[in-house]
């Protein structure tokens, strides 16, 4: 759990980030963030959550009166139907699912459309498929993909440089390594337990 300060300062980086995307993106997860509702009740106007797995069904209508309250953006990973249920207008699609962001971009136009990379190729292929951002990781070391290489500040900024569309970068994002992030072409940041409430 972050304490607020941690949380305003992560905040106050992701926000040096001007792309007209919402800059600073709570990602839920099951086991890391057990009350995804605490954790976007602090959150900034305008950022985005990103609901997952099992939380989906959980809390998607508690997120929904949040974000509609507090002006966030809420995101469905993967779920299409609960998306429309709770009258959610983004998408988060895994990455080997990235070829449906042309689907629904065609059906839903106005929705926003982001997919999870894990590689340059990978951002690429999301971006080719029309989504409007990837999140690429793991940036720094994280307890989400225990024993997967980091990409680091510098590879990032190379691929995020390379890459045609918008990138948030997620993995190990804390207030204190967002700093070694700054200049990078980068959408915002993109955190779990560093958002935690």
């Amino acid at each position: 759990m972050a304490d607020r300060r941690t949380r305003a300062a992560l905040a106050r980086a992701a926000w040096t980030f001007a792309s007209g995307l919402p800059p600073l993106v709570l990602m839920t997860d099951d086991e890391r963030l057990p009350d995804p509702l605490a954790a976007a009740r602090t959150l900034p106007k305008g950022s985005l959550v990103i609901l997952r797995g099992a939380q989906r069904e959980t809390f998607g209508a508690g997120l929904a009166a949040v974000a509609r309250a507090r002006g966030l953006v809420l995101s469905i990973a993967g779920d299409t139907r609960v998306a429309a249920s709770l009258g959610a207008r983004a998408l988060h699609l895994s990455e080997d699912r990235a070829h449906e962001a042309a689907h629904w971009r065609a059906l839903r136009s106005g929705w926003l459309i982001t997919c999870a990379a894990h590689s340059l190729g990978a951002a690429a292929r999301a971006h080719a498929f029309g989504a409007d951002a990837v999140l690429l990781s793991p940036v720094f070391e994280t307890a989400s993909h225990r024993g997967r290489a980091a990409l680091g500040p510098l590879r990032l900024r190379l691929m995020a440089a390379a890459l045609p569309g918008p990138v948030y970068a997620l993995g190990g994002i804390g207030a204190a390594n967002a700093r070694r992030l700054g200049g990078a072409d980068l959408a915002g940041l993109a955190a779990i337990g560093a958002l935690a409430a």
